[in-house]
């Protein structure tokens, strides 16, 4: 093992293998390995500036000497070896003289340490597990590696963060997690630990995180390197304060994005948009924003209004403004092979490809589609051109990105062909190229403000102005709570603006009591997340009429009526109050989402973010805070009237929908009765915010 010093990064030369230990801003190291004669140079997530720091470099001699030879009887068998030191602010990267790195933080405490089970360096002890801690090992007649990078488990830890999973465990420790993107699971790969630290696996390659009680485990089966950040902070706020800083903090969310959405699986034509807008204007309800769902183009590629459905969308546009209600449009990145892009796309390399069977990756859902390729700068530039020219003009400056992971089933990563890399290498690395294209469109076309709704993110995302919901999702009370883990990993994993289709998507029947149960429970939620926006297919999702055709092309007819007045009066005087709740919230919501982009914090956070002297905090997973000052505690099961809410400690709070003043630090049964409380909601006392 070699190991020199170029300015202020360590480089560990061991054979053919480099391993780059570097500050990368304050209070934080980027580590990197590779096994070829030079570094790949993708900074991937990494994408931002970073100042430089003070750094303090110590080479100290350390006696390696196994106890069992110590004295001067064996002399032959002492070894001086040396342990070479980085300290940046808080943390301190650790090299031992067999090679191994650990990280601590500013008390000394260990932060990270990677798992050895093998031979050492100086070739004294055999241990015959023979397990490393990275490996890159090459892939057999290709110029790739598969990669393994271990850590030692900490009995304790907590894991918070990566992205978003179906699933029961927002406490991340202990649980396999796929290193990929499907409908409804978005891959953000950095988590916030109780010990003090933050790490990003900055890879888009596939695999999967394994946090296993004996050790974490990275692995991808095909990659070019090694690469992962990691930063230490004494909360939980300090730590997504650094990460956002080298990533991309999220910009100000748009003034139209605070209220209300509305939005059902589609709206066939542009008179029952208008008529649906109309309705909210005439019973006086909120609304800032209406969406044109899938479907409503000629063909898939084409990314423009069919004119059989909406004759006129300047009209339309131009009415919905008036009435202060913004127009949100669906784009697919499907291409169909008979729509007129299709052959400019395909000869110009814009289109995925793959290496095995048909040239090109696609569906065969509603016509034979293939999926753009969203890491080609020219294919990036050239959709969004086709959406400036097709929907700006009427005035659409928002748009809904959709199957952004790409929804490409089977997921065949291994067949994926993309101009940035193999599928197994840079996959997931599409949605936020996809969002790329938006955002760099949208700023060049001269808007001040951005908002893309998209289905899926990875780590940096955020930097586009990417509203990421939580894709096609059941109808029911497990997904409803799975939800609550789901948003608050994505706003831990660094991607602040988060929602979900409220009343889950797939299924739903609105004539059915138990679904309007879950309904009114789950929309008075939806009050309290960032984005407030009802959406769903509702059963059955076609009306009378079947899917047709229309001049040889497929057409899909209107979704069931999923507005506010589709449930019957008892669900419309439960739900419309908290339209009214979420405009008086207006200045609050505005005030946290400035947060967001000021400091990177999440808009929905656990309660350990605001109180991480609590304790208990870091242990309650069914509840969270809406900004600084609001604790919100979603009820996840039918039949109740009352739901056990933690109050942390440090504070009094005062119950929103009675009036009681409770002091922190104790377990209470809140009022819950779904006709006067769907949610319960408790206020930081001192803070003046109301909300009942």
């Amino acid at each position: 093992m070699d190991v020199r010093f170029e300015g202020k990064r360590m480089v560990v030369q061991n054979g053919i293998d480099q391993l780059w230990v570097e500050p990368w801003g304050p209070d934080a190291f980027r580590v990197r390995m590779t096994a070829e004669a030079e570094m790949d140079k993708n900074d991937w997530a990494l994408s931002e500036p970073v100042p430089e720091t003070d750094v303090e470099i110590k080479d100290t001699e350390v006696d390696t000497t196994d106890p069992w030879y110590r004295g001067d009887e064996h002399p032959e068998y002492h070894f001086i070896g040396h342990e070479y030191t980085m300290t940046n602010g808080k943390i301190t990267a650790v090299l031992n003289p067999e090679g191994w790195l650990s990280f601590r933080n500013q008390k000394g405490e260990a932060l990270l340490t990677e798992f050895w089970r093998n031979r050492d360096r100086m070739n004294r002890y055999c241990v015959p597990l023979a397990v490393s801690a990275r490996v890159l090992k090459p892939v057999p007649s290709t110029s790739d590696y598969e990669l393994y990078a271990r850590f030692e488990a900490v009995d304790g830890e907590k894991i918070f963060g990566m992205g978003q999973y179906q699933m029961a465990q927002f406490d991340k420790k202990g649980t396999i997690l796929e290193l990929e993107h499907k409908n409804s699971q978005a891959s953000v790969p950095f988590y916030v630990s109780s010990l003090g630290y933050g790490f990003l696996w900055n890879n888009p390659g596939v695999g999967t995180a394994t946090f296993g009680m004996n050790k974490t485990e990275w692995h991808l089966p095909s990659t070019k390197k090694m690469d992962y950040y990691i930063t230490a902070g004494d909360t939980p706020a300090e730590i997504e304060f650094k990460y956002s800083a080298v990533t991309g903090r999220t910009p100000m969310m748009p003034e139209y994005g605070l209220g209300f959405w509305q939005c059902k699986l589609r709206y066939r034509n542009q008179q029952e948009v208008l008529e649906v807008a109309r309705e909210h204007k005439r019973r006086g309800l909120p609304l800032d924003v209406i969406v044109v769902d899938f479907f409503h183009w000629t063909l898939q590629g084409e990314w423009k209004f069919d004119p059989e459905c909406f004759p006129d969308p300047a009209a339309m546009v131009k009415e919905l403004k008036d009435m202060g209600i913004e127009t949100v449009v669906s784009v697919w990145p499907t291409v169909d092979e008979r729509s007129c892009n299709y052959n400019y796309m395909k000869d110009h390399g814009y289109l995925m490809r793959s290496d095995r069977g048909t040239p090109y990756t696609g569906t065969n859902w509603m016509g034979a589609v293939v999926y753009f390729d969203a890491t080609h700068p020219g294919a990036r530039k050239f959709i969004f051109d086709e959406c400036k020219k097709n929907y700006m003009p009427y005035g659409i400056h928002m748009f809904w990105l959709d199957e952004a992971e790409p929804e490409v089933v089977p997921y065949e990563y291994d067949s994926f062909r993309y101009y940035a890399g193999p599928g197994l290498q840079v996959t997931n690395i599409y949605p936020k190229e996809y969002a790329h294209a938006f955002y760099d469109g949208l700023k060049e076309s001269g808007e001040k403000e951005v908002l893309s709704l998209i289905r899926s993110a990875w780590a940096g995302s955020q930097k586009y102005a990417t509203l990421t919901w939580s894709g096609d999702i059941l109808s029911s009370w497990r997904t409803m709570k799975e939800q609550l883990q789901a948003g608050l990993s994505m706003g831990m994993a660094g991607i602040p603006w988060w929602t979900c289709d409220l009343g889950g998507f797939l299924g739903g029947d609105p004539t059915d009591e138990g679904f309007r149960e879950l309904l009114a429970r789950w929309f008075a939620w939806g009050c309290f997340l960032p984005v407030f926006r009802m959406h769903g297919e509702r059963v059955p999702w076609y009306k009378v009429e079947p899917v047709f055709k229309e001049n040889g092309r497929q057409v899909l007819s209107s979704g069931q009526p999923n507005e506010m007045w589709s449930f019957g009066d008892r669900m419309y005087d439960i739900m419309t109050p908290y339209l009214f709740i979420r405009e008086n919230l207006r200045d609050y919501v505005r005030d946290t989402m400035r947060e967001a982009s000021e400091n990177g914090s999440p808009v929905i956070r656990p309660l350990f973010y605001a109180f991480p002297d609590d304790q208990k905090a870091w242990e309650v997973y069914d509840a969270h805070m809406f900004g600084n000052d609001i604790l919100v505690a979603p009820v996840t099961e039918p039949g109740v009237s009352t739901w056990p809410v933690y109050l942390p400690a440090g504070t009094n709070w005062i119950e929103s929908a009675t009036g009681k003043v409770y002091e922190g630090g104790q377990t209470v049964e809140a009022f819950a009765k779904i006709e006067t409380c769907a949610i319960p909601v408790f206020i930081r006392e001192g803070s003046g915010v109301k909300v009942y």
